[in-house]
């Protein structure tokens, strides 16, 4: 735990600006495609309603996301014009919100909480997406995965905010 006066927490802690979602996808089954949704359901029970890992027991992992800004570096690091976040296999795509400042912390999307529990860092599925190479080139920029702690509704176009101090107190 970091000490609260300390000015490396003030600066973890300090104000960011909100980002906002840009696409959300479910994966229906096993390797099956991500298919982009408007809207999806997070439960904190059974994950994102609707896809592959609903009802999974690791509950640290129900959701993955990754940045925009991400998906630009890595088309730019495989010499590609773009990349789809279908490619990516991550859940939601947000922009305008850097992710890891997120590490360790609840966060509002739409209507839900969630708890960022760490990287997501990129499977050997890389490689058959982007051909050689696309392993290293989604390492760093993968995202993160989260828990929901609250569920709720998330649309397009919904604001992604750290939660404040009394949303991220600890479930008693």
């Amino acid at each position: 735990m970091l000490n609260p006066a300390a000015p490396l927490t003030r600066l973890l802690t300090a104000p960011m600006r909100p980002g906002s979602v840009a696409w959300i996808g479910l994966r229906r089954a096993r390797r099956a495609a991500l298919q982009p949704v408007p809207a999806a359901w997070l439960d904190s029970t059974n994950g994102i309603a609707g896809d592959h890992y609903s009802n999974r027991s690791q509950r640290t992992r129900q959701v993955t996301l990754v940045q925009s800004e991400h998906l630009e570096a890595i088309a730019s690091y495989l010499g590609m014009a773009s990349v789809a976040p279908e490619q990516l296999r991550r859940n939601i795509v947000v922009v305008g919100i850097n992710l890891l400042a997120l590490q360790g912390a609840r966060f509002r999307l739409g209507s839900a909480v969630l708890e960022a529990t760490g990287a997501c860092h990129p499977c050997s599925r890389m490689e058959e997406a982007f051909g050689p190479g696309g392993y290293n080139a989604v390492r760093g920029h993968g995202g993160i995965t989260a828990r929901i702690v609250s569920g709720g509704e998330i649309l397009l176009g919904d604001s992604v905010t750290r939660a404040d101090a009394a949303e991220a107190a600890p479930e008693i």
